[in-house]
C-alpha cells in the first residue's frame, strides 16, 4: 500500500506538473497575441482610420495573463496619445492618406491634456488641407472635445452629443462607520488634503470646495476656450445653461438639438458615415466591411517606425499610480522606475526628461524615484519635468529633481500633503461583548491594537510619522524651486493647482507641453543645432517571465515595511488573520487541543493561502485534481 501512495502521489505530481505547463504555454500565447506587434504592412490610398474603442492614456499598461482569464472579457484597449499624435501628424504630411476618421463609437474618454493633444494634431491634419471626419453613437465631453477639431461631426440619429463639464459628487462614508461604530483614524499634513474626508466627515469641507471650484473651474473654462476656438459658432451657453430645455426646444431630438448647438455637423448612421467617407476616398477594395479604402492605425504606426537620428534624450514615463514593487506599466512601480533608470544611466542621453502623469501614491516609493533621478543630476546630466493630466502629491515628489518643469494650463499639479488611516474595531466588538485584555511590559506592547482600540503612544507616533513624511517633502519641493520652507508651506497644504495658477506660485516654472520640455532638454543637454531624438525607457518582458512572475507574486501579503503607517497596516492584517483563526478554531470540533494559545505569533497572524499557492490550487482545481 506504501508503495501505491508513492506511486499515486508521483502520477498526482506528474499531472500538475503537465497541468502548469500546459497553462503556461497558453497564457504565453495570449499575452504575446495581446502585446505583438503588427508587421509593417502596406499603406492604402485612402482614409487613415483611428478607431478608437478604449482610452487614450499616457503609457499603455501590461495586460496581466491571469486577471484575463478571471475577469472572462477582453481587456480595455488603451492607446498612448504619443502614438496618436504622430499618426495624426504623419498624416498630414503623407500622400497615401487623403483623409482621417475617428471612429469615436466606442471611445471611454481621457485626460483633458491628451484630448487637447490629439486635438492640436487634428489641427495639423486639417491645415494641410485634408479632411477630419468623425462619428459616433454619442458624445460625451472629452469626444465632443476631439469631435471639435474635425471637418465634419457626424452622429448617429439615436445619439447627441452631452456636455456635462467636469465634477461631481463623491461619496462619504462616516455616517456608515458611525452606524457599525468602526473608529477611522486620520492622520494628515495639509489642511486641503481631502483624500481622508470620506472617512471623517459627512461632506466636503470648506477648504476642500474652495480647491476643487478652483481646479475644476480652470478646467471648464479651458474646455470651452477650446471648443469655442475651434468651432466659433457653437451655442454652448444656451446648451449647458438648461440641457433638457434645449433638447425639448427642439423637439426632444437630442441628435437634432446637438446639430442646432454646433457640436456636430451631420445625423446618420454608420452606414451612411461609410458611404460618405468613401466619396471623399475611394471604395474599400480589400475584405474590410468598411465603405472606404483605409488603413488601421497600428498598421500605419509599424509602416512609419520613428526616426533615430542624432543625439539621445532619454523619456522615463511615471504614469499611473506610484506604488512599491515592481508594477507596470500602467502603474508606477518605484521599483521599477528606479531600476529602468538606473539600467539607462550609462547609454548617453544628453539629458533626461521625466514625463509625469500621477496623482501620486506611496510616499516610499516616490522618494525611491526621486533618489534615482537624481543620480543622473549627480552624473551633470540635465532633468527636465513634463507634466500630463496630473503631476500631484507624489507626481509632483518625484518632479522635485528638475531644474526645469513645464506644466499645460489644464494640469493639475500640488497637493503637497500626506496622510494615512487606520481603522479599529473595539466599540464594534464591544457591542457583541467582546472585550480586551493583557499584559504590557512597554507602552507599545501589543500595539497596534484594532481590535482593542489604539493607545495614545501610538495616535501620536502615527501623527509624528505623517509629519515627518511632510516635513521631508516641504524641504526637498523648497529647495527645488528656491523658496523658503514656509514660502513653500503657504502654497502646500494638500492643496491642488491648475497649472497655469501652479506656475504664479512658483511649483512650475514654464507652460509647455512634452514637445517643449524635450527641446529645452536638448538645448540644455548642448545638443545646439544638432539633429537628436527621444529615448523612451521601457524594460518589456517575455510572455513567459511575465507570467512566471504573476504565478509566484503577491504584492499583497509579501509588501514591505515602507513606514510607520505601512507598518500599523500590516500589522492590522496580521492581527485580523489571529482573531480569524481564533475564531475558526472555536467553532471547529479538534478534539482535546495540546496548543498555547498565548504564545506570541509570528507575524502573518497564522497560516494563509499564499499566492503560488491559491493560483496553484486553483489550476488543480481546473484539471479536477484532489490530494
Amino acid at each position: 500500500m506504501k508503495f501505491a501512495g508513492k506511486v499515486w502521489r508521483l502520477l498526482v505530481g506528474i499531472k500538475d506538473a503537465l497541468a502548469l505547463l500546459f497553462l503556461m504555454l497558453f497564457f504565453s500565447l495570449l499575452f504575446g497575441a495581446l502585446t505583438m506587434r503588427p508587421a509593417p504592412g502596406r499603406i492604402e490610398d485612402g482614409a487613415l482610420l483611428l478607431d478608437l474603442d478604449g482610452m487614450v492614456v499616457e503609457e499603455k499598461s501590461a495586460p496581466d495573463p491571469f486577471n484575463l482569464l478571471l475577469s472572462g472579457s477582453a481587456p480595455v484597449h488603451e492607446f498612448p496619445v504619443r502614438d496618436l499624435e504622430r499618426a495624426l501628424r504623419g498624416a498630414a504630411k503623407d500622400d497615401h492618406v487623403k483623409a482621417v476618421v475617428l471612429d469615436l463609437s466606442h471611445f471611454l474618454g481621457g485626460g483633458q491634456v491628451h484630448m487637447r493633444a490629439v486635438g492640436e494634431a487634428i489641427d495639423a491634419v486639417r491645415a494641410a488641407g485634408k479632411p477630419v471626419l468623425t462619428f459616433a453613437n454619442a458624445y460625451a465631453d472629452d469626444g465632443a472635445l476631439l469631435a471639435a477639431h474635425a471637418s465634419e461631426v457626424w452622429v448617429d440619429p439615436m445619439g447627441g452629443s452631452f456636455v456635462a463639464g467636469p465634477g461631481g459628487n463623491s461619496l462619504y462614508f462616516k455616517g456608515l462607520l458611525d452606524r457599525f461604530k468602526v473608529n477611522a483614524h486620520v492622520y494628515r499634513a495639509g489642511t486641503f488634503k481631502s483624500a481622508v474626508e470620506p472617512y471623517i466627515r459627512e461632506d466636503m469641507s470648506p477648504e476642500a470646495r474652495l480647491a476643487y471650484e478652483d481646479v475644476y473651474g480652470a478646467l471648464w473654462q479651458g474646455w470651452q476656450a477650446d471648443v469655442r476656438k475651434a468651432r466659433p459658432k457653437a451655442r454652448l451657453d444656451a446648451m449647458v445653461a438648461d440641457p433638457a430645455g434645449w433638447v425639448a426646444q427642439h423637439g426632444n431630438d437630442m441628435a437634432a438639438a446637438a446639430k442646432a448647438a454646433g457640436l456636430v455637423d451631420r445625423i446618420g448612421d454608420k452606414t451612411e458615415f461609410g458611404l460618405r467617407v468613401a466619396k471623399l476616398v475611394g471604395d474599400e477594395t480589400g475584405k474590410s466591411d468598411l465603405a472606404y479604402a483605409h488603413t488601421p492605425l497600428a498598421t500605419w504606426l509599424a509602416a512609419n517606425p520613428e526616426k533615430q537620428e542624432g543625439a539621445k534624450i532619454g523619456v522615463v514615463t511615471i504614469a499611473g499610480t506610484i506604488v512599491d514593487g515592481d508594477a507596470g506599466p500602467g502603474e508606477a512601480g518605484g521599483d521599477r522606475i528606479a531600476q529602468l533608470l538606473d539600467d539607462n544611466i550609462d547609454e548617453g542621453f544628453k539629458a533626461l526628461v521625466v514625463r509625469v502623469d500621477s496623482p501620486g501614491g506611496s510616499a516610499m516609493a516616490a522618494e525611491r524615484i526621486r533618489r534615482a533621478i537624481v543620480r543622473y543630476k549627480d552624473r551633470k546630466i540635465p532633468v527636465v519635468v513634463s507634466m500630463g493630466n496630473l503631476a500631484a502629491s507624489g507626481g509632483y515628489w518625484v518632479s522635485t529633481p528638475a531644474q526645469q518643469i513645464f506644466a499645460e494650463p489644464d494640469t493639475i499639479t500640488g497637493s503637497i500633503g500626506v496622510f494615512a488611516v487606520v481603522t479599529s474595531f473595539e466599540r464594534t466588538l464591544s457591542d457583541f461583548g467582546v472585550t480586551s485584555d493583557g499584559v504590557k511590559t512597554t507602552p507599545l506592547s501589543g500595539e497596534p491594537d484594532i481590535l482593542g482600540g489604539f493607545s495614545p503612544e501610538v495616535e501620536k507616533l502615527l501623527q509624528t510619522s505623517v509629519e515627518g513624511t511632510y516635513g521631508k517633502f516641504v524641504d526637498l519641493a523648497a529647495k527645488s524651486r528656491k523658496m523658503s520652507a514656509e514660502e513653500l508651506d503657504a502654497v502646500a497644504q494638500g492643496r491642488v493647482w491648475p497649472g497655469a495658477e501652479a506656475r504664479e506660485r512658483g511649483l512650475v516654472d514654464a507652460m509647455g507641453d512634452l514637445d517643449d520640455a524635450l527641446a529645452y532638454a536638448a538645448r540644455v543637454g548642448g545638443v545646439g543645432n544638432g539633429k537628436w531624438h527621444a529615448v523612451y525607457l521601457s524594460g518589456e518582458k517575455d510572455p513567459v517571465s511575465q507570467l512566471v512572475a504573476s504565478l509566484f507574486s503577491d504584492s499583497g501579503e509579501q509588501a514591505a515595511v515602507t513606514d510607520f503607517a505601512s507598518l500599523v497596516s500590516m500589522r492590522q492584517q496580521a492581527q485580523l488573520g489571529q482573531a480569524r483563526s481564533q475564531l475558526m478554531a472555536l467553532l471547529s470540533h479538534s478534539g482535546v487541543q495540546a496548543f498555547c494559545a498565548t504564545c506570541p505569533v509570528a507575524p502573518t497572524g497564522g497560516k494563509t493561502l499564499g499566492a503560488p499557492e491559491r493560483k496553484l490550487g486553483w489550476m488543480s482545481g481546473i484539471f479536477g485534481g484532489a490530494h
